[in-house]
């Protein structure tokens, strides 16, 4: 292989598909001044809200799980401080559901966020109304998947172990046994 491309600015081995230590900590969280406890909190929920939305969206889980590995690469990359969590969240299920071949409509994926937050705050469930606050979220949404992609060097292929447990499950004729498989996601 020629590694002497100007233009090559990613490369991909075995060895370099993890972050490196120095990425892990202090990451660009803490680095603003965020306390450790509060951005795994923020981490936590923002993989929450990936996960309530695509089970309303009826996404299948990988879908949902792929979504939730972006987030997580994005914010070793970024700060909680300079990005808003929620639209995020809403670029990387969506960037999911495209890299999976499950799309849903980025509409559909603002709805599901909407009613999400219309429920925590305990409020009259009223649907979204598309006005011109309603464009300029698409709008953002659309800028921070496009971020997204730059951050992660469109390298968004994400491996998951859960499908190497399948095989393994099939080929010990394990398949039938749910409460292992279930066990494996």
């Amino acid at each position: 292989m020629n590694t002497n491309w100007g233009f090559c600015g990613v490369f991909l081995t075995l060895e370099n598909v993890l972050l490196p230590e120095e990425k892990l900590s202090p990451t660009p969280s803490m680095v603003d001044g965020l306390s450790a406890e509060t951005e795994q909190d923020l981490r936590i929920l923002g993989c929450e809200f990936i996960q309530t939305s695509g089970i309303l969206l009826k996404l299948p889980q990988v879908a949902m799980a792929t979504g939730q590995v972006l987030f997580q690469r994005f914010f070793y990359c970024k700060s909680f401080v300079n990005h808003n969590m929620d639209v995020v969240a809403m670029a990387c299920i969506n960037l999911a559901t495209k890299i999976e071949e499950a799309p849903r409509r980025l509409r559909d994926v603002i709805n599901v966020f909407h009613h999400m937050k219309q429920i925590r705050q305990k409020r009259l469930l009223t649907p979204l109304i598309l006005d011109e606050n309603y464009v300029r979220l698409k709008n953002e949404v659309i800028r921070a998947e496009r971020r997204l992609l730059k951050e992660l060097g469109f390298c968004v292929h994400v491996q998951h172990p859960h499908k190497l447990i399948m095989m393994y499950c099939k080929l010990l004729n394990q398949d039938g046994n749910t409460k292992l498989v279930q066990k494996a996601w």
